[in-house]
């Protein structure tokens, strides 16, 4: 039995080959209802669009890449799955990459599949500014959770979060804050110290900066020790994995979580709300990072020339969410 081809959903749909094409491979130029009718009349007639003759003739193969820093880390989850909802709305298939934390692999990866995607999603790059800069002059890229001038970002507002993060932790009479900073190479970390730092100086709290520290469980004990050295009361860990790590070693050395320290994180993973204490952590509607990502992508992919005067850096907003890990500083007894 012969295949059915692009002709005959033509034919059967009463459009024009051309329609037919656009609807599969840019259906943003094709009306709804059109692409609702082509798309049902392939389905019944079996037709399925060859990817590879399609890429060969639009130089286009419906493919993007998202290469995530650390792929176990579930702050990824809701953002992974965002950027796939919108992929597939439009289309398009999402290939996942995992960067292992590393520079190399990250640009290892990038490089084997330059030929075989339409665009990159970079989710907290470790790459070098000047690599990404090359890169986006060559293809259709969009940051995630990274700022880089001249290229497409979608990040949560980390500025305004940290400052109602220190501002929570001042109300309750804590004046001396310690950041436990993740990867050196994290444009994420050093936002959030910037932050941190400027909103503790108007609050006339002090702050300092401990790390770098991987941004995983295991390494929450090395982070706790170390903050424990600067008589802080309050620790803010870079991520929520790295904070519950800090909560087990100071459950393990028998300091007590929030009566003797408090411990804030970043991301509001689903462990926050579950670990003992519940975490106190800055998050934000993470699938809607997703989203805007892959609609920034494919307005990339469609101009590749536009002006830099047009590249869009969104940023959306972050939310704070209360829970056990913090409280009263010691010796507070009521209202700061």
């Amino acid at each position: 039995m012969t295949s059915p081809t692009i002709y005959d959903v033509a034919r059967a749909a009463g459009v024009a080959t051309s329609t037919v094409s656009r609807a599969f491979s840019n259906p943003q130029r094709v009306s709804a209802p059109t692409r609702e009718l082509v798309v049902r009349v392939a389905e019944e007639l079996g037709y399925s669009p060859n990817p590879h003759a399609r890429a060969l003739t639009s130089r286009r193969t419906q493919t993007i890449a998202m290469v995530v820093s650390d792929i176990t880390n579930p702050h990824f989850f809701e953002i992974i799955r965002g950027a796939e909802l919108r992929a597939k709305a439009s289309a398009h298939t999402l290939v996942l990459v995992n960067a292992e934390e590393s520079p190399r692999i990250e640009r290892e990866q990038i490089n084997r599949l330059s030929r075989s995607v339409d665009g990159f999603l970079l989710a907290a790059s470790r790459l070098p500014e000047e690599d990404l800069v090359e890169l986006a002059g060559t293809h259709a890229v969009v940051m995630v959770n990274r700022q880089v001038t001249g290229i497409p970002s979608v990040v949560l507002d980390q500025r305004e979060g940290c400052r109602q993060l220190v501002t929570h932790l001042v109300s309750l009479g804590h004046t001396s804050l310690a950041y436990l900073t993740g990867p050196r190479e994290s444009w994420m970390a050093g936002s959030r110290w910037a932050a941190i730092r400027d909103a503790a100086a108007e609050a006339g709290a002090t702050a300092v900066r401990m790390g770098p520290f991987t941004p995983r469980v295991a390494h929450g004990a090395a982070a706790a020790d170390a903050a424990l050295t600067t008589g802080a009361t309050a620790l803010i860990a870079h991520n929520d994995l790295l904070a519950i790590g800090v909560l087990q070693r100071l459950a393990a050395r028998s300091v007590r979580v929030p009566e003797d320290i408090s411990v804030t994180g970043f991301d509001d993973i689903f462990a926050a709300e579950l670990c003992t204490p519940s975490l106190t952590t800055l998050g934000g509607t993470h699938v809607n990072v997703g989203r805007a990502a892959v609609e920034l992508l494919l307005e990339a992919v469609d101009a590749p020339r536009r002006a830099a005067t047009a590249v869009q850096q969104l940023v959306l907003p972050s939310q704070l969410v209360l829970r056990d890990s913090t409280g009263l500083a010691p010796g507070r007894t009521g209202p700061a």
